[in-house]
């Protein structure tokens, strides 16, 4: 199961029903995605809830003046079946700089602009914008 996939298809469901927020199973990895979408700012917050087992991670998510969700597309680029690695200088420029890649790499989670000033490649999890 691929839940990187899940993660962000309950991110994009919630953005296009305009929902205030989004409960999802928390992950180090999807917390690390979390973040990056926080500094990044296409979402507002999120928060982790430890319980017994795994835990929940509730997002919040973040909306222009007149409603229109920040998230306009949030999209899987390395999936179970074929992964997606790059060497720092081919990372992805997302809708011309306007857009995000999030990449994992032994730094840990970054976005692509903080991974090509850190000089390090790594797997494509997701492109935003």
């Amino acid at each position: 199961m691929d839940t990187i996939g899940d993660f962000l298809t309950r991110v994009r469901n919630a953005s296009m029903a305009k929902l205030e927020t989004v409960d999802v199973p928390a992950s180090k990895v999807r917390a690390g995605i979390a973040t990056v979408l926080k500094e990044e700012g296409f979402i507002r917050h999120f928060k982790v809830a430890r319980d017994g087992k795994q835990g929940m991670m509730r997002v919040y998510l973040k909306y222009d003046d007149k409603g229109v969700p920040v998230i306009t597309e949030i999209r899987r680029s390395s999936r179970p079946g074929r992964r997606y690695y790059v060497k720092q200088d081919k990372i992805p420029k997302v809708r011309s700089g306007f857009g995000l890649s999030i990449v994992s790499t032994s730094q840990g989670i970054l976005s692509g602009r903080k991974a090509t000033e850190s000089k390090i490649g790594g797997e494509v999890l997701c492109t935003v914008w």
